[in-house]
């Protein structure tokens, strides 16, 4: 009889561990599941948090960028600040574009996520202001330095203008200089020219008696000087005539040690007044 009795008791005390089994077993299943959970919430809320703090680091490079903008911007002229400007525009919008991204995969997840969405949401609208405000000082920047570059475009040009005035101006300069010059050397210049009375009369420098009577004699034949310079002709003959009309006193005729001729002329001016051509007859 006891043993009969004893039997429902074991049962019962094994069924009694067997529920208490299956209910502990139920609560570890349910707190895994809710670490699990928070575990995930955790990483999500991490992904959104790195999300937020590139975004911000974002803002802060290119607050950076504008800052060396404004300093090359001071110098526009040189090449190696246009450069600097061109380098970090290009840095600012690209990394303006993938700010954007970011902001919009961040809405993206938001749809999806329970993690404090109305602190989140408010968040993220504050970086699409920053954004927003950011995106107009560059548009603003970028119309100052289009600006500026029109500026330096128009400065150049006139620049360019000038120095081609200048140019006009110093080759008519130099046409008119050439030009004088050779007016004074034509003005100061005069030729001459000796021989025995065969010779000139072969130029026809000397025909029937008459010197330079008509137009056709060897102009070739004759030296030129610039009556400035040359005031001594040396004649190499110990006998000379002048055949040409100039001044008396405005020149001498005397022998050198080996008694040759020299024509030495004393008053320039006054000799070449009547006659740029000499011509003197030699034996």
């Amino acid at each position: 009889m006891k043993k009969l009795f004893l039997l429902p008791l074991c049962l019962f005390a094994l069924m009694a561990c067997d529920d208490a089994k299956k209910a502990e077993e139920r609560a570890q299943h349910e707190r895994d599941s809710l670490m699990q959970v928070i575990d995930e919430k955790d990483v999500e809320l991490n992904e959104i948090m790195g999300s937020i703090n590139e975004v911000q680091e974002g803002f802060r490079l290119i607050n950076e960028a504008e800052g060396r903008i404004t300093v090359a911007n001071g110098n526009p002229e040189a090449a190696s600040s246009r450069e600097v400007i061109r380098e970090n525009m290009q840095f600012i919008q690209q990394t303006m574009k993938e700010n954007r991204d970011k902001i919009a995969q961040l809405r993206e997840k938001l749809k999806s996520t329970t993690v404090n969405v109305e602190k989140l949401t408010k968040t993220i609208e504050n970086l699409n202001k920053q954004l927003e405000a950011q995106n107009q000082r560059i548009q603003e920047l970028e119309a100052t330095l289009a600006e500026k570059d029109l500026l330096l475009v128009e400065q150049s040009e006139q620049i360019s203008s000038l120095n081609e005035n200048v140019s006009a101006l110093t080759a008519d300069n130099e046409q008119k200089q050439e030009t004088i010059q050779a007016q004074d050397k034509d003005l100061h210049s005069a030729w001459f020219v000796f021989g025995t009375k065969a010779e000139l009369k072969e130029q026809k420098i000397l025909q029937k008696g008459d010197v330079l009577r008509s137009g056709d004699f060897n102009k070739d034949y004759f030296t030129k000087i610039d009556i400035r310079i040359d005031k001594e002709i040396k004649l190499y003959s110990k006998s000379a005539e002048i055949l040409t009309s100039h001044p008396s006193g405005s020149y001498n005729l005397f022998k050198d040690s080996k008694g040759q001729y020299i024509l030495k002329i004393t008053d320039p001016t006054k000799f070449w007044s009547a006659s740029k051509y000499l011509v003197i007859q030699v034996k």
